[in-house]
């Protein structure tokens, strides 16, 4: 009787390579989730910037007052809400703002400060104890929003010019290395991005 080999894996061998592949599947995506919430941070980091840029360059190019608020009443945390003020007629009183567009951070990220913060903040504005601290100067509370005017500065709702930071980090993360913060000068409008780095073991913000 002549005997026929079987081609092909048996259920066995089949098993012991779908567990390698799993196995060798989650080490590597162990091994990428720092690189995952980077990217988050990152993310967030590159949005609030172009929200800020842009809502100033709207309000110069169209000669109009816009509005960033941030974390705004009414709208989930890690929010902001841009908006527009319509100019008086005739002389009477301003009509109510009306919105523009809202950004949404990555659900992990959210405006925050975080402890090992050093007291010397981005553009020394505040002191890295407060996640949405403009309104710098002013000798009130902290504002939670900006207004760009269209000579291209940042003020608040009397005309003071309204300079400050918001600091972005993840909720989860022990690391406040990984955190970014973004600055605006009031008399120009200027906005400019941070990174916290080590300098000589202690913690500095360096402008990236």
């Amino acid at each position: 009787m002549t005997l026929k080999r079987q081609r092909g894996f048996s259920l066995l061998e089949l098993m012991i390579t779908i567990a390698i592949g799993l196995t060798l599947a989650g080490i590597t995506f162990i091994a990428m989730m720092p690189m995952f919430n980077r990217n988050h941070v990152d993310l967030a980091y590159d949005t609030t910037l172009m929200v800020l840029r842009n809502t100033r360059h709207l309000a110069i190019t169209q000669s109009h007052q816009y509005y960033v608020n941030f974390n705004p009443g009414g709208f989930p945390a890690g929010t902001m809400q841009v908006t527009y003020q319509p100019p008086a007629v005739g002389g009477g009183a301003l009509p109510p703002v009306q919105q523009v567009s809202t950004y949404t951070l990555p659900p992990d990220i959210s405006f925050n400060v975080m402890g090992g913060f050093p007291a010397t903040s981005p553009d020394s504005f505040g002191s890295g104890v407060t996640a949405i601290d403009f309104g710098q100067g002013l000798g009130g509370a902290a504002l939670t929003y900006v207004s760009f005017m269209p000579d291209g500065s940042s003020r608040d709702s009397l005309g003071n010019y309204n300079s400050g930071v918001v600091y972005l980090a993840r909720t989860a993360d022990p690391n406040p290395y990984n955190s970014r913060s973004v600055t605006v000068w009031g008399a120009t409008g200027r906005v400019r991005g941070w990174r916290l780095n080590q300098q000589a073991g202690a913690p500095i913000w360096t402008q990236q």
